[in-house]
């Protein structure tokens, strides 16, 4: 869940009124914990504004979740129309929205939920081993189906200020309740901003109270997710890395999981090992491992692969 790029929903948004949603089905789903509500909507014929997103996905109003995902033909959106005329067989589109309502660029743990919904909706046929292109606001995402989960192809990573994170492999400070001083951090684009801090110990991960958003300096110029983050000791075990992460969200808080974020922790973590650090690691989020993989792409540049679980548990319709 990530980046905002519109305006948050009002803080009364858990009294919006849904009525116009009455006798919409809805799936609930979920990443190693990340979860969201998902609905289908094949005709382009439905519009749900940021107050009633927040009010489905408020935990004690509504059916609740970190995120809604809408499940859109590309063709019916102006985005999803400009990635049709590059890559026509991005045929179905993620729209997704952050729990407080504001549109969000792309959700790694999302993706991988989305695509299972569309499995288990009848509206693609996806055998293990095979792919699927589908467009998001962040650019086409290509999804393998594993015999486990999914994988997805998150595209080239970069770092949001390159000049400082060069010189310096650090290129702004981070504080945050619990932690006893600003500790440096790493900005990393994963198409969403996030801003990586690693932890010293376990005990200043589980300190670091996550309620309200950490405060960052400099910030990019959209905002971050915040990953905190604590390397294994040894780091590397059988030639992958290992990590443990809890996140910050922007327009959500504390998720379980973040997809990205693992992602841009890994990156970062991976920079500051230096050479020789491993291309494959293995990250424990509060609800659960993910896996993350670098690799070079057709286009020579280095991609990340994140692999987890997709899970759908309930399905209704709204009342």
């Amino acid at each position: 869940m990530d980046d905002t790029l519109a305006g948050t929903a009002a803080s009364t948004a858990h009294a919006a009124d849904t009525t116009a949603l009455a006798g919409l089905a809805f799936s609930k789903g979920h990443g190693t914990g990340n979860d969201f509500v998902l609905i289908a909507d094949p005709h382009g014929a439905l519009e749900v504004t940021a107050e009633q997103v927040a009010a489905l996905c408020d935990r004690h109003r509504g059916i609740g979740g970190d995120g809604l995902i809408r499940a859109v033909p590309s063709r019916f959106l102006p985005e999803g129309a400009e990635l049709l005329a590059q890559h026509p067989e991005a045929e179905w589109f993620m729209d997704y929205r952050n729990g407080d309502g504001s549109l969000s660029e792309m959700c790694g743990n999302g993706v991988r939920v989305f695509v299972h919904f569309l499995v288990q909706q009848g509206l693609v046929d996806l055998p293990a081993g095979e792919s699927l292109v589908i467009g998001t606001r962040a650019g086409i995402k290509t999804v393998v189906r594993t015999a486990s989960g999914y994988s997805v192809d998150m595209g080239p990573w970069e770092f949001i200020f390159p000049g400082e994170a060069t010189a310096r492999a650090m290129d702004s400070l981070v504080s945050a309740h619990g932690l006893d001083v600003a500790r440096p951090a790493l900005s990393v684009s994963m198409g969403n901003p996030h801003t990586v801090v690693a932890l010293a110990e376990q005990a200043e991960l589980d300190a670091t109270e996550l309620f309200t958003a950490p405060r960052v300096d400099p910030e990019p110029p959209h905002g971050t997710n915040v990953e905190f983050v604590v390397p294994a000791e040894p780091l590397v075990h059988d030639g992958i890395g290992a990590i443990s992460m809890r996140v910050h969200e922007r327009g959500v808080g504390e998720t379980l999981s973040c997809g990205t974020g693992a992602c841009a922790a890994a990156v970062a973590i991976r920079h500051w090992a230096g050479q020789g650090a491993p291309d494959a690691w293995n990250v424990t989020v509060p609800g659960g491992v993910v896996g993350v993989k670098f690799f070079v792409a057709p286009d020579g540049h280095e991609h990340v692969e994140l692999s987890g679980p997709a899970v759908i548990v309930a399905s209704g319709t709204l009342s």
